[in-house]
């Protein structure tokens, strides 16, 4: 399974990015949001939809050529990193670090 696929749309200037937390991370969770810059930093704007694998996908349209800090927020309590970000930075909060996703 790949966390992050990055579809570049030829006809737009976008990018579909399919965000997906494994099973393994979200066990037992009831709800997923992706927290970043892309939707400025809100915990609720971005909801991820549960699969039948125990799975949470999202997908969203960002800009090519930009680097986008983000992280996993299960049920509105726990953080999670991407296990397969492009990069990791620290965070502006506390001792964590953002996953990346690079464009």
């Amino acid at each position: 399974m790949v966390s992050l696929k990055k579809q570049y749309l030829k006809r737009k200037d976008r990018c579909k990015v399919t965000f997906r937390l494994p099973k393994a991370a979200a066990s037992g969770a009831r709800t997923v949001h992706i927290v970043g810059e892309f939707n400025g930093w809100s915990t609720v704007k971005t909801p991820m939809t549960r699969l039948k694998s125990g799975e949470f996908k999202a997908v969203v349209d960002l800009v090519p050529g930009e680097a986008y800090q983000f992280r996993y927020l299960i049920d509105q309590t726990t953080w999670e990193n991407d296990w397969e970000a492009d990069r990791y930075v620290k965070s502006d909060f506390g001792d964590c670090e953002n996953s990346v996703v690079v464009l």
